[in-house]
């Protein structure tokens, strides 16, 4: 058992002892988890540098990480579950994707409206992200650094980074975890480069026009951790540092923590420290983001079966990962990292195996695991945004973009039509306070939340009673509803005051001379671009194809998985990642024709408020009988439809008001 000790820190009652229904109230585990693997192991030999990572007295390699875990205080309620959740930037979120958690409260275990209790999991969050920042509520792991007989590994690393603000510092890491540090202050092979957005020419800065230093009091200091320059970083614009770096820290230890942690929690025994010994049927991993992207990265590389051939996860949902994997498992990775040019972004990208016809590579994302026959139940979850963001598409098309590909058999492709990659905003706002984005437009506003929970449900249901979950549903190339995103430029070109993206996103075939997880080319080589496909979209600029919610079949607006940015922090044209828009339509008749508006007002779509929430309520109805819904949402639908409804048809007052 690769997992030696578990600590528990502290046990306490979880949400102040409240009780969630037939599952009762809960309890809060804090603990430390310590492992001890063996190097030479066929079920580690992908986890990159790990034969260099220190050895101890039995010749395995250590490690820990921090680990967190909410179940019913009652063994006889527990449903006999794990629901691991991999944690976001050491952050856990599934609480807020799942059960409608008000965003960033209590570190992530506020319960919102419980619904992972109310079913009886035994909720698990184990640190796997070794560059995580300090922070209150955030879990790490601690993993050793690859070395040599000449000491430890160094080498070179790209870090890239888009400004919304003027500056004259950077940080050397993604989404400001630790950095990887300069190796040499005056590094004469370093090099600063710049271009006006992803795709855009490239131009080299001089080196003695920027240091790696930082502004304290006032004054420039040398620093390892930062990138400085006089004239100041532009916003908007694109910019990239290759440098060396000192230290590889085994970063793949961390998907080897979340699957041997479930392996424990599912079969150690009481003895051996097991919490949860014998109480275990089976365990699902949920991830969102950064972590549905470790998710397709963990199924790549077979990770679902420990050193004693034990199964990990009998079912898994990869949400809004779209195509792309990460830099988990990479010699000096920034597991952070969401950029196009990256390892992430690398073929494969569909479950089912496909030959590239520009590379000669086949490959594909569970074929090693459907050889194991260790292959799970697997949900891949995706917005719009994700379409747009160039990749999602490419998990059910060839790579050529002409043909549509038909998933395994354990595998299911659901998208969230008109929907965007972070939390639906309401009331509708147009800035992240997060990293001060703004858009062009309102953020996207609608609440996926209740297709994630019946997705819960319907994987829960395939594990453990073989019911089949409800088909796929996403952009298809035979239906003409997967389109190329300037196909859909024409639905929003007489919308008043609508900026369409100039530069849509994509991917683009990538070498970065991988040898064992180790980039030997820097920067990468850029071949032909892959297909970027998006839904077609209907009159009133709203996706067609997915699984729509009452938001498009019953509109009140415009719903993309787009955004561009505003001009106040650069970048003209360009797209936010992972944000979409929300354009509300006109509240009257009047109104629509002054703006020149093509889309009918809201008061010529309805007769009256109760007209609209009747057909809200039947299509939310619809959902729940092809089983994309759970019969309890239907009224929170119908709820938050009313507090639409009455927002968006306030702008009438608004509009009146001003013309008074």
């Amino acid at each position: 058992m690769a997992v030696t000790a578990l600590e528990i820190k502290s046990r306490q009652p979880y949400a102040e002892g409240v009780s969630f229904g037939d599952a009762g109230p809960c309890e809060l585990v804090d603990a430390e988890v310590r492992f001890a693997v063996d190097p030479d192991h066929p079920a580690n030999e992908l986890i990159t540098d790990l034969k260099l990572a220190p050895r101890d007295t039995d010749g395995k390699v250590s490690f820990s990480a921090d680990f967190r875990m909410v179940r019913p205080v009652d063994p006889q309620r527990r449903n006999r579950r794990v629901f691991l959740e991999v944690l976001n930037r050491g952050r856990q979120r599934a609480l807020r994707y799942i059960n409608d958690a008000p965003e960033n409260l209590d570190a992530g275990l506020n319960p919102g409206g419980g619904f992972l209790m109310r079913q009886g999991y035994t909720l698990v969050w184990c640190g796997w992200q070794h560059d995580v920042s300090d922070g209150p509520g955030l879990l790490h792991i601690r993993v050793p650094r690859a070395v040599t007989s000449e000491g430890p590994v160094t080498g070179k690393i790209a870090v890239t980074f888009q400004p919304n603000a003027p500056s004259q510092t950077q940080v050397l890491s993604d989404r400001k975890q630790r950095p990887h540090p300069a190796a040499s202050l005056d590094d004469p092979g370093a090099v600063l480069t710049v271009r006006d957005h992803e795709y855009a020419p490239l131009q080299v800065l001089p080196r003695d026009q920027w240091s790696f230093a930082r502004i304290e009091d006032g004054r420039v200091v040398p620093n390892a951790d930062h990138v400085y320059s006089a004239s100041g970083f532009v916003p908007g614009k694109v910019y990239r540092v290759i440098y060396s770096t000192p230290a590889a820290p085994v970063i793949g230890l961390g998907m080897v923590a979340i699957r041997d942690m479930a392996a424990f929690l599912r079969y150690g025994t009481e003895k051996e420290g097991n919490p949860c010994a014998g109480g275990i049927e089976h365990a699902y991993a949920f991830g969102a983001s950064q972590s549905g992207r470790f998710l397709r990265h963990m199924l790549y590389l077979a990770l679902n079966e420990d050193e004693s051939g034990r199964v990990a996860f009998d079912g898994i949902i990869a949400h809004i990962a779209g195509g792309r994997r990460g830099e988990f498992n990479l010699r000096f990775g920034q597991p952070s990292n969401v950029l196009e040019h990256s390892v992430g972004s690398m073929f494969p990208f569909s479950d089912l195996e496909q030959t590239d016809p520009e590379t000669g590579r086949t490959d594909g994302l569970l074929s090693r695991l459907a050889a194991s026959g260790k292959l799970p139940k697997v949900f891949f979850t995706n917005t719009a945004a994700e379409y747009w963001g160039g990749h999602a598409a490419l998990i059910h098309t060839d790579v050529t973009g002409s043909r549509d590909l038909t998933a395994s058999e354990s595998v299911r492709i659901y998208h969230f039509a008109g929907t965007h990659h972070s939390s639906a905003k309401f009331p509708l706002d147009d800035i992240d306070p997060a990293n001060g984005a703004r858009g062009q437009h309102a953020f996207n506003s609608v609440d996926l939340t209740p297709l994630l929970r019946a997705a819960v449900f319907n994987l829960d249901r395939w594990v453990s009673h073989g019911e089949a979950p409800p088909p796929s549903r996403h952009p298809r190339i035979d239906d003409r509803t997967a389109v190329l995103p300037e196909d859909t430029a024409a639905a929003f070109r007489g919308f008043p005051e609508v900026d369409f993206p100039a530069h849509p996103r994509y991917l683009c075939r990538l070498d970065f001379g991988l040898d064992q997880g180790v980039a030997t080319r820097l920067p990468a080589a850029v071949g032909k671009p892959y297909p970027n496909l998006v839904s077609a979209v209907d009159q009133d600029g709203n996706e067609l194809a997915g699984i729509r919610l009452p938001d498009l079949t019953v509109p009140l607006g415009t719903h993309t998985g787009w955004n561009t940015r505003h001009p106040d922090i650069g970048g003209p044209g360009q797209t936010i990642p992972m944000i979409g828009s929300t354009m509300p339509f006109p509240p009257n008749r009047e109104e629509r024709e002054t703006s020149g508006d093509p889309r009918l007002s809201i008061e010529e779509r309805y007769a009256s408020r109760d007209d609209y929430l009747e057909r809200v309520r039947g299509a939310a109805g619809k959902l729940v009988d092809e089983r994309y819904m759970l019969e309890e949402d239907v009224e929170t639908a119908v709820q938050h439809a009313a507090r639409r409804y009455d927002f968006f048809r306030s702008r009438l007052k608004e509009v009146q008001a001003a013309n008074d």
